[in-house]
């Protein structure tokens, strides 16, 4: 073996004497026979150090820095960088301190903020477990339990039809109208809201329709479009409910509000002709109407005021006969130009025709026939 050594040492295999060599040489005067390489000759970077060994780099790359932080910081001390049977001081504290805000991180799921209009439906495993009301609430930390939140003080409203397209509907005498329409509901069950219906406003939306065009099938097309509004806005508000109360929805319709009706624009005009007509035919129904009431009233009037005088006479004839008599005379002359003469008194006085006449401007006569021919 040591022969071996030392021909391998005289050949340059185990020594490089090479002053620019990548390991450097012994001496600058001794000379190196790896291949006649002098002091001054190329480099050989196959060469091996004396000891057998190359060199390490002086600086570490930048993966063993990270490597050497990663197991204690620099490798000292008397686990030789490597790391002993337990963790180095600064690496057990980062690996408590993430332990730590992991575990902070999964109880703050067991907290829960409530908010004043809000409830919380609570689950535990896929389970209801209760309805959480405002403030702080505490339940297991998730995956565990889980906590939806419900707004049960927003009032939502939903308008009919969604665009600007008409929405008819049949009428009970067979006509058609343009309905435009708008339901307001919230939630009075968040439990029954979150899980008895996958799709609340939907299914809002289809029982609304459902509900209205009953309704109007049931009523003739003046109370659709006339006074009958306010009665049908209650009927569908009472159906909505019922249905809705029959899905367990949770739902709770707040009020239903008719906002146009009329006939489609293709017959408009005609239908406001025929309004038009129908109104005038009331109005003259009720104007005849009143004159009939006048008539009777005074027909009514008349008739007792005949009972009166009817038994003013039966009491005393003779002078109701006279008091008639009068009172008839004194309307007749009420208005006649008449001169009162007494028996026996002689006025000088004009009579009323004589000043009339007097005062009147006179008209020319027409000429005679003798006239115009003297004329001539």
């Amino acid at each position: 073996m040591r022969s071996f050594s030392g021909w391998f040492a005289r050949a340059g295999v185990l020594r490089n004497d090479n002053i620019k060599g990548p390991w450097g040489g012994r001496g600058g005067s001794e000379g190196g026979s790896g291949g006649g390489d002098g002091p001054s000759g190329p480099r050989n970077p196959w060469n091996l150090p004396p000891d057998g060994r190359r060199a390490r780099p002086a600086t570490a790359t930048s993966l063993e820095d990270f490597l050497r932080r990663a197991r204690g910081g620099g490798g000292g001390g008397g686990n030789g960088g490597r790391g002993g049977p337990g963790l180095p001081t600064n690496a057990g504290k980062l690996w408590l301190i993430g332990l730590i805000v992991l575990v902070g991180l999964w109880l703050i799921t067991c907290v829960h903020v409530v908010g004043p209009q809000e409830r919380g439906v609570a689950t535990s495993f896929g389970r209801y477990t209760g309805t959480l009301d405002p403030g702080f609430k505490l339940t297991l930390p998730a995956p565990f339990a889980s906590v939806q939140m419900v707004d049960v003080k927003e009032v939502r409203t939903e308008n009919f039809p969604a665009g600007n397209q008409p929405n008819l509907m049949l009428t009970g005498d067979q006509n058609i109208v343009d309905l435009g329409y708008s339901v307001r509901w919230d939630i009075k069950t968040p439990e029954n809201y979150v899980f008895e219906i996958a799709d609340p406003r939907e299914t809002v939306r289809a029982v609304a329709e459902s509900a209205m065009r009953a309704e109007i099938a049931n009523v003739e097309l003046d109370q659709a479009i006339g006074a009958g509004r306010i009665g049908i806005q209650g009927d569908v508000q009472q159906r909505m409910q019922a249905l809705l109360d029959e899905y367990k929805s949770g739902i709770r319709i707040l009020g239903v509000a008719i906002k146009q009706a009329a006939a489609p624009a293709a017959v408009d005009d005609a239908f406001k002709a025929v309004t038009a007509a129908q109104q005038q035919a009331q109005s003259n129904l009720n104007d005849a109407r009143a004159y009939a009431q006048q008539v009777i009233e005074r027909a009514q009037g008349d008739a007792a005021q005949f009972d009166r005088i009817y038994e003013q006479y039966r009491a005393a004839p003779e002078v109701t006969r006279r008091r008639l008599y009068y009172e008839t005379m004194e309307q007749v002359l009420r208005g006649a130009d008449k001169t009162i003469v007494e028996p026996g008194v002689q006025t000088y006085l004009p009579l009323p025709e004589v000043r009339r006449r007097a005062t009147a401007p006179t008209t020319p006569e027409p000429p005679t026939p003798e006239a115009m021919e003297t004329a001539r």
